[in-house]
């Protein structure tokens, strides 16, 4: 086969499916058949050059500005130079009241039906052998808290160093950013779930059918890795708030937490909180012995 022939067929590919775009568009609402074909033959996220990504941003805020009635804005933000972002939680200050998992709900725009929660929030007996979570109780009622006898232990995405989720995608939908925070590309992620599988702390969800965020109660303001609105059928997670960290913000879970429990920071300050709490308290990080190096620790202040 010449290079000719190979480019008449892929040209010839290529406007069946616009055409076959283009037909589908014609049933349905919303006057997203465009939008849909763009995002088709959208490059790589990492392989966008900067007028690319222009159009991508715009076409996403018109796209989610028509479907929600709300003007959207849809960043790019880069992280920070010379920032590692980390996260610590006092365990003996969490009272498990869950205002973190609705919290971060409301950000990041996470499905209210079906529900998905980026946090989930574990309660242990005390005295008991609590590094099982999956043996945990995810179901207590949060009215009742604190409970006594009981302590809590909230789990999302760890962040890790050595991220075996990343290593597993086929497709490279999902990577490690400069600072730390494992992203995922939405429009790459082919939905095949073996980052899920990889995962040894339960902190990626899959999108089975459409999301159902309420118009009146979505987030406008977005990050293309972050808490953009996510289509049915890929995989999503905690991205430490990448909308507000990149911009000098707290994650909204550690902004909401009543008691004080969760620090941020940046893990190349020597001067941070997150760094203070690292060589002056006992911290420990969860499943050590599977070499994924979290960036999220624990401790206990008392």
């Amino acid at each position: 086969m010449d290079d000719k022939e190979d480019i008449t067929r892929r040209g010839f590919i290529k406007g069946a499916v616009a055409g076959a775009a283009s037909l589908a568009a014609t049933n349905c609402s919303g006057g997203g058949g465009l939008g849909s074909l763009e995002a088709f033959f959208q490059s790589h996220f990492k392989e966008m050059d900067k007028e690319e990504l222009q159009r991508t941003l715009k076409r996403l805020e018109r796209e989610y500005s028509e479907k929600y009635g709300k003007d959207f804005v849809v960043k790019a933000d880069k992280p920070i130079e010379g920032t590692l972002f980390g996260y610590g939680l006092d365990i003996s200050r969490c009272i498990g009241c869950r205002r973190c998992v609705y919290a971060c709900v409301e950000e990041n725009n996470q499905s209210r039906d079906p529900q998905i929660h980026w946090i989930t929030v574990l309660r242990f007996k005390k005295g008991e052998k609590w590094l099982e979570l999956e043996e945990a109780d995810k179901y207590y009622e949060a009215e009742k808290v604190p409970e006594d006898g009981y302590f809590y232990v909230p789990v999302s995405c760890q962040q890790c160093e050595k991220a075996p989720c990343t290593k597993v995608c086929p497709v490279q939908a999902t990577w490690k950013e400069p600072d730390g925070i494992i992203v995922i590309d939405y429009n790459w992620c082919i939905g095949c779930r073996y980052c899920m599988a990889a995962c040894p702390y339960g902190a990626r969800h899959f999108n089975l059918t459409d999301p159902g965020v309420p118009a009146e109660e979505t987030n406008p303001n977005t990050h293309y890795l972050g808490n953009r609105p996510r289509p049915r059928g890929v995989v999503e997670k905690c991205t430490f708030c990448i909308q507000r960290t990149r911009n000098g913000r707290y994650p909204a879970c550690a902004e909401v937490c009543p008691a004080g429990a969760r620090k941020f920071g940046n893990l190349l300050d020597p001067n941070s909180e997150i760094r203070y709490l690292i060589e002056k308290k006992r911290v420990f990080r969860l499943k050590e012995d599977l070499n994924t190096l979290p960036k999220f620790f624990y401790f206990i202040s008392l």
